[in-house]
């Protein structure tokens, strides 16, 4: 080889290497949108309802890859569903700052969810927090009034290939978490805050989904911290901090007589602190196709925890009208 080819040569590489960098930057690019451009303000007096909406058709409309941004600040949200089918391939949603829900619980509390995802693949969630005013609502419960059900704070349904990471949330007036009917989710960082008192919190709550993880979260609650509910199969729960709250459960259970079962669920390294229970599993003494296997809970610390561990074949949890007892 000549001097010549041996001087030019590594230009040929740096040239070859700019072009697949170029390459890369083209496939990959990223549209953003701001809720600030659609009309959210900052507040926490306005409702930004609809800006947060027009935020989502507009990236869901894109075939970019896309970006939400929330700046900080306090953003005053009605009940909204993110839909999909969406052109987008990957939507991340990157919040600085804190939902808000009305201060009235009635304005929430006859609606199934505050914030849902339903139908979407590719959806990730990043930092922020939502305060969805829960006391209020457990208040009205407490005093036997006419009161609402109550929202769940954020739903998925029939989503694939979400990420949750980062995310605090406060006071939710019913279940803070629900992962329905997913595949591939991945839940990391998480901090979820509840009374010990409020009634039906669960911090995270998993059916009918495949493939789930729960990383590296703390969660406070009134409920459950972790209900696995009917037709979920592969889920990994890893140093996850509970308590106050009911434990880590799978069910309830056997409710119905044809029931998905519940299959393959490590929980590893998790700390309970004050907690009524540990590691529980609940079916009702019902007849049921329903059926719990491959259950692995490993590494756990217990700290002040009632009872560790409970499998209780006669679940009633109020003893009233209790079915036939197994």
């Amino acid at each position: 080889m000549s001097k010549t080819m041996k001087l030019f040569c590594p230009f040929h590489g740096i040239i070859l290497i700019l072009f697949v960098m170029l390459g890369i930057n083209s496939t990959s690019a990223t549209t953003k949108y701001n809720v600030l451009q659609f009309g959210a303000k900052p507040n926490g007096l306005t409702d930004s309802t609809k800006a947060f909406l027009r935020a989502w058709n507009a990236a869901c409309d894109s075939t970019d890859s896309t970006l939400i941004y929330v700046p900080k600040g306090r953003y005053l949200l009605g009940s909204m569903a993110f839909k999909g089918e969406c052109k987008s391939p990957q939507i991340t949603i990157r919040i600085d700052g804190t939902l808000m829900a009305p201060v009235d619980y009635r304005v929430l509390g006859k609606s199934a969810n505050w914030l849902s995802f339903e139908g979407v693949s590719g959806v990730s969630i990043i930092g922020g927090a939502l305060d969805a005013k829960g006391p209020s609502l457990w208040a009205c419960k407490a005093s036997h009034s006419n009161c609402p059900s109550g929202a769940t704070t954020l739903s998925f349904t029939n989503n694939n290939n979400t990420k949750i990471n980062g995310l605090m949330s406060l006071n939710s007036q019913m279940f803070h978490i629900v992962i329905n009917g997913c595949q591939n989710v991945h839940v990391q960082g998480v901090k979820i805050i509840a009374a010990g008192n409020s009634p039906n919190t669960d911090g995270i709550h998993v059916q009918l989904s495949r493939n789930v993880e729960i990383i590296n979260s703390s969660i406070k609650t009134g409920d459950d911290c972790i209900s696995i509910g009917p037709g979920t199969e592969n889920i990994w729960i890893e140093r996850v901090t509970c308590g106050p709250g009911h434990g880590i459960s799978i069910g309830s259970l056997a409710k119905d007589l044809k029931e998905e079962g519940v299959q393959n669920v490590t929980v590893w390294k998790t700390i309970f602190s004050g907690t009524q229970n540990g590691l529980r599993i609940k079916p009702w003494a019902r007849p049921s196709s329903g059926f719990v296997q491959g259950v692995r809970f490993m590494y756990s610390v217990m700290r002040n925890v009632q009872n560790p561990i409970v499998i209780d074949q006669n679940y009633c949890p109020h003893n009233l009208n209790c079915p036939g007892q197994v």
